[in-house]
């Protein structure tokens, strides 16, 4: 059990229904003060709803919401100590920049002096201090996050809730961004709920991830725990790429049954008559399809034994002509025994009386 003084956001048979369609299925989780959490799921699963629950956007059907160890489940959002970024930024094209940031401590009446002051040092903590005077249209998509971010933080929220916060930047901006944004989490220390459906964002941010599908908590830990031990074959097929073996290919190539999953990066590719390691696992194909993607390429490998496998091959010194003659060559993929991880088998359901 969780120190509840060390709890920002505790989620107890957290449950939403529309009619007949249940939204979020009895969560319970436990979200600690100063971490970034990620909610992380496809569409449908959940996640925005959640975070709708907790800012007090939507009323649960069932179940409580604390924050701080206070039950907020039916309290109103002005009043539950939170602020939320949505994608779209939602700022006032009219105000400045400074005056967006302001907004939120005229509505609370902050006197004037205070303002200016805590109006400078939420753009400071966003590295923003030059912009006050500026529009929202002067600004570029990165710089619009910051200062929707700002004004966010300047309310000093206990915790605050980001939906799909970098959903409309392109993709460069996106990564620079990621790096930004726990940087500045880490800097304020205020506890972080991020919603996303990317992957990446999803590892390259979080302190933990809880991975959503169909309302319900498939795993919740650090990235590189639901990177390389999923719980189940749902969580390691959408967290990252990953190679499923099960029945015979398991069998034969990890050496008992079962199913396991081993990741792309993990598996190394030699000539069809290279001597395996000792003690490596192994298995010969022919190669499928090939991908250059400059810094790797992405080979699916059709196997003998069965199944295919994919692989991720950094170009170390490959140029991408080298890398399509690979296709239709055959192969042996060889890796270290301790990279297969053996997944929890689904739940067998239970028997339906008549």
């Amino acid at each position: 059990m969780s120190d509840p003084s060390k709890i920002a956001v505790g989620l107890r048979g957290l449950t939403k229904r529309y009619g007949r369609v249940t939204a979020v299925d009895g969560i319970d989780l436990d979200i600690r003060e100063g971490e970034l959490l990620t909610l992380l799921g496809p569409s449908g699963s959940g996640k925005t709803t959640t975070l709708r629950m907790v800012a007090g956007f939507e009323l649960p059907s069932e179940g409580t919401i604390h924050l701080g160890g206070v039950d907020v489940t039916g309290r109103p959002p002005f009043e539950r100590d939170v602020n939320t970024v949505f994608q779209d930024y939602a700022l006032f094209p009219h105000m400045t920049v400074a005056g967006n940031v302001d907004y939120g401590l005229r509505v609370r009446k902050v006197a004037k002096a205070e303002r200016r002051e805590r109006v400078a040092a939420a753009l400071a903590q966003v590295r923003l201090d030059d912009f006050g005077e500026r529009r929202p249209s002067q600004l570029s998509g990165g710089q619009r996050q910051r200062v929707a971010l700002a004004r966010a933080l300047v309310n000093r929220p206990r915790v605050l809730l980001l939906d799909e916060p970098l959903g409309a930047l392109d993709r460069q901006l996106r990564q620079e961004m990621q790096v930004e944004l726990k940087a500045i989490q880490a800097a304020v220390g205020i506890t972080f709920v991020v919603v996303t459906h990317d992957q990446e964002e999803a590892l390259t941010m979080s302190d933990r991830i809880a991975v959503l599908r169909d309302g319900r908590i498939e795993q919740v830990g650090a990235p590189a725990e639901v990177y390389e031990r999923p719980a189940n074959p749902f969580v390691a097929g959408f967290v990252g790429t990953s190679n499923v073996l099960a029945g015979r290919a398991a069998a034969e190539l990890v050496g008992e049954p079962g199913t396991f999953t081993v990741r792309p990066e993990k598996i190394h590719v030699l000539g069809p008559d290279a001597e395996a390691p000792p003690g490596h696992c192994q298995a010969a194909g022919t190669v499928r399809d090939v991908a250059y993607a400059g810094p790797v390429t992405r080979l699916t490998v059709t196997l003998e034994v069965g199944g295919e496998l994919v692989v991720l091959q950094q170009n170390l010194s490959t140029t991408s002509a080298e890398v399509a003659a690979l296709a239709g060559s055959r192969v042996k993929l060889v890796w270290r025994p301790e990279h297969n991880f053996r997944l929890s088998p689904a739940p067998v359901p239970a028997p339906t009386g008549g």
